[in-house]
């Protein structure tokens, strides 16, 4: 099906200050949601990143000890180039995250101490769509984020949490996941785009080890905003999932 035949994308709102990013993987943002954070940035919105690995386990030339330090370094420049300067790292084991209750407490925790109006996320379906699958540790770090968030809300799970000194948070409004086949709305990142694919590059080691279509930013990440933005009515676009969590 071409981008024509498909259904135009509904714009995001924007009508919000604070957001969190809870994603598996450093540059998990950086494919595809980095310009919109750009944009965002840009507006004066606060928002942080929290990563539930290192993405230790993501270049087969280095072991984790030596690949997380070095991938987290790369994911606070990328961070701070599209003008987030807090990023959280969970220390959940890459390549093998569970789904389940440690998870959903980590996550919650992070939200009570953000309080913020949207949260985000990636693709947590079983695939982009087609005959492409999506990796485990995104699908359970993305159902672990739909739950935790409303986890934060409720003083009766996770007691410890208070214990902390974390009052629960019931503020958050959407969680958004990017880059889903199920995305029926997208923001203009037409201006924006450039920042993203900085921030992607920002991501060296990685790419050099990666190889293939996705180790080129400049031609994926264009191709794939242009794309989105033939259905938002504008250049570029970067597509979200949206999930409403109040009527």
């Amino acid at each position: 099906m071409s981008e024509q035949s498909l259904p135009p994308y509904q714009p995001l709102r924007e009508d919000w200050q604070s957001a969190l990013a809870v994603v598996a993987h450093p540059d998990d943002m950086e494919y595809g949601a980095a310009a919109a954070i750009a944009r965002w940035t840009s507006q004066g919105k606060r928002i942080g990143y929290v990563m539930v690995t290192s993405g230790e386990a993501g270049i087969d030339s280095l072991t984790p000890e030596e690949c997380r330090p070095l991938r987290e370094a790369e994911q606070i420049a990328s961070a701070a180039l599209v003008g987030v300067d807090d990023v959280d790292f969970l220390g959940h084991p890459d390549g093998v995250v569970e789904y389940g209750i440690a998870l959903r407490r980590d996550i919650a925790r992070v939200v009570r101490k953000y309080r913020p109006d949207i949260v985000i996320t990636t693709n947590f379906r079983d695939s982009y769509g087609g005959n492409v699958p999506n990796q485990a540790d995104h699908i359970a770090v993305g159902r672990a984020t739909l739950d935790g968030v409303r986890d934060a809300g409720n003083r009766w799970i996770f007691t410890e949490l208070g214990d902390e000194g974390l009052a629960p948070w019931n503020g958050v409004r959407e969680v958004w996941a990017a880059a889903s086949p199920e995305a029926r709305h997208a923001v203009d990142t037409t201006g924006f785009l450039d920042r993203g694919i900085a921030s992607l590059k920002a991501h060296k080691a990685y790419l050099d080890g990666l190889g293939g279509g996705m180790a080129d930013p400049d031609t994926f990440l264009e191709e794939a905003s242009r794309a989105a933005g033939s259905r938002l009515g504008v250049t570029y676009a970067s597509p979200f999932e949206v999930i409403s969590l109040r009527p």
